[in-house]
Formats: C-alpha cells, structure tokens, sequence
C-alpha cells in the first residue's frame, strides 16, 4: 500500500464477508478522487461485489478496471441507476456528489459519498429531505476515524471506560499536498468547499463521536494560504475550536503542510483526554520510530502502555454497512450523526476568518453557504 500520497492512499484489511457471494452487489460513479479505492476495498472485504463503473473519462473508468476486473465499464450513469445494484459509491469533484446522491436515492439505491460529501448548505438541505422522502442511507467515507484501525480501537477503549468520561479531543491533521499530482478543481474553492469543510470533515466526526456528542457549537475557526499564492483559492492551512452538547472541548487542525522527509502522506494524530486518563493515537507513523502506523498510547490511573492495533480489529464500519443496507438498520453510523458532521464543517468554513499572506487577519469569511 503506497502512503505517500494521502490522494490515493488505499487500506487494505482481511476478507470478513457478512453476507453470501451476489448478495450485495454496488456500483460506482464519480472517480475524481483516489479515496474511492479504499471504498471499494471496504465492501469487498466485507463480502460486496462491485458489477459497474462510470465515469465521464475512459482512461480513469480503465485504471479503475485494472485493479478491479470484476467491474465492468457502464455506458452511462443511468446504466448503473437504473441496474440491480444495492448501493451507489461516489468519489466525484467534492461539488457534484451531492447531485449523485440524490439521483442514487431517486433510483432506490442506498449511496456511499466521499467525504466531503457537500460543499453548500443547499446541498446538505436536499440530501436531508430526500433521506426523508426516500428512507435510504446515505453513508459517508469518513475514513480518518473509519479505515484507521488505531481509530477504530480507541473507539473500543473509550467505550470501555480506559480513560474515565472525555473532556477533550484534539485532533492534527497535516497532509501532503503533492500539487503537481491534484487535478484542476482541487484548487478552486467552489469545487473542493474549502479546506475545512474538506479535510475538517473528518475531523469534526471524530471529536463527535469520541465525545459521545449529538451536536457542537463552533466557537472559533480560521482557514489561510501561508505558502502558496499560485493557488489563490487553496486554503493550505485551517483550525477549529469547538464545544459539544454534552461539554467535550474539541479543536482541530488541518494543513497541507506534510513535509518531503516525513515516511508517509501525514502524520495524523488524535488526543483524547479523559477524567481517568489519556490516550494517543499515531494514525499513519510512530516519527522516526515505525514506519508502519495504527500505534494508541494509553496513560490512565493502573498503567502507561502502548498498543499496535495493526492487524487487530479490522474495519468494521463496511460489514456493518452491507448489512444496513439489506436489513434496513442504522448501526454503521446513524444518520443525523453523518449529517452532522458535514454541517459543522459547513458552518466552520463559512464563519472562518481567513488570515492574509503574511499573516494579517481580516473579517472576511473563508466559505461557500
């Protein structure tokens, strides 16, 4: 698995069907960014067969194909609408996946988006309706805290009481920009959302749910462009202060700023402090240590101990997907959990102060509304 470009970066777990083979079987549409590997390695490690592809570009449909030859090529969007697939999985332009959604919906089927799964509040409006009208999933790829096993087990620990009840969840996201790599619209704010509403995603997810949180109220964020003014609508840096309702402190930042050095796309990293203890979790890399990642250091009242979850608990969230989506049950992620976040990150990026070349502030928002 290649980890130097967090763009096309790829988990790969064991095989762990929860259903029989052609029980459940997805389409793909939309392949503008690399993550949709990573949800399509998710459903066919939990048993999922995926039957169809489109996108409008062939050479992308193709590579595609390559890695998986059990796909095979649509001759439109409609093809794989209106086909017998269960679910739609979607990794288009960050703009246009909410217009996907809602046709998938349409069509009956449930639908995996890419985070960030909106770019404007209009967006996140109609998806809560159609979900209502429709009484479909629509599932989000949040796979900072979904396909990172560290993640997956503090989750587990924390549940369990490791670290008494949670005051705090900082997040650190730093990842690596490799711009001669990314595609036009991944500079143009319209397109990507924002930096916050982007990459933040991922984190405001995890603050709510190692918080245990239904809602959060942002009280501070920002968003600036230290370092590239040939991008003038790339937002390279970004941080939120946030406060859940049930009084978690959250923060977070994000940042293209992964130095060349550094053995992986980024060096992710969660704090969670708790009234009994602490945890760590070093999602990609131990520093200068271990090149591989999923490492959780836990501090609490009967010992200090580190953990490698690498191999140990798997990805769960897609076998309990494929099984949502046949049974009609809520248990990979509640709904208004997966809106939720979207919405924070929405509303972050659209108070976000943005900080001038130079370091100079001003009072214009960062974000689209």
């Amino acid at each position: 698995m290649q980890k130097a470009d967090g763009m096309n970066y790829a988990p790969v777990g064991r095989s762990r069907p929860v259903c029989g083979p052609g029980d459940f079987r997805f389409g793909v549409i939309g392949l503008d960014h690399g993550h949709i590997n990573g949800m399509t390695n998710g459903l066919l490690e939990a048993g999922g067969e995926v039957v169809l592809v489109w996108d409008p570009d062939p050479k992308k449909v193709e590579a595609f194909c390559r890695t998986y030859p059990q796909a095979r090529p649509a001759r439109s969007e409609a093809e794989v609408l209106d086909s017998g697939v269960q679910l739609v999985a979607c990794a288009a332009v960050t703009s246009q996946r909410a217009a996907v959604g809602l046709r998938a919906l349409d069509a009956g089927k449930d639908y995996f988006s890419d985070k960030a799964p909106f770019t404007t509040f209009e967006q996140l409006d109609a998806a809560r309706r159609k979900v209502a009208e429709t009484d479909r999933i629509w599932a989000v790829y949040y796979s900072e805290r979904l396909h990172v096993e560290a993640a997956v087990l503090a989750g587990n620990l924390i549940a369990e009481g490791a670290i008494g009840r949670v005051i705090q969840v900082l997040c650190l996201a730093p990842h690596r920009l490799n711009a001669q790599t990314r595609p036009a619209w991944f500079f143009e704010r319209d397109e990507y959302g924002g930096i916050l509403c982007d990459i933040g995603s991922h984190q405001i997810e995890q603050i709510l749910f190692y918080a245990g949180a239904e809602d959060a109220e942002i009280l501070h964020s920002k968003v600036g462009n230290y370092a590239h003014p040939e991008y003038p609508e790339l937002e390279d840096f970004g941080d939120v202060d946030l406060l859940t309702d049930n009084g978690v402190s959250g923060y977070l930042r994000v940042d293209w700023f992964t130095p060349k050095g550094l053995g992986s796309w980024g060096d992710g990293r969660v704090f969670v402090a708790g009234t009994e203890g602490y945890l760590e979790m070093r999602k990609y890399i131990d520093v200068a240590r271990d090149l591989a990642g999923d490492h959780i250091y836990l501090v609490n009242d009967r010992e200090e101990r580190h953990i490698s979850a690498e191999g140990s608990i798997g990805y769960p969230f897609f076998g309990r997907l494929i099984l949502d989506c046949l049974q009609r049950t809520r248990t990979a992620m509640g709904q208004e959990h997966t809106f939720k976040a979207a919405e924070l990150a929405l509303t972050a990026q659209a108070r976000a102060l943005r900080i001038e070349p130079g370091g100079r502030a001003c009072n214009r928002h960062g974000g689209n509304t």
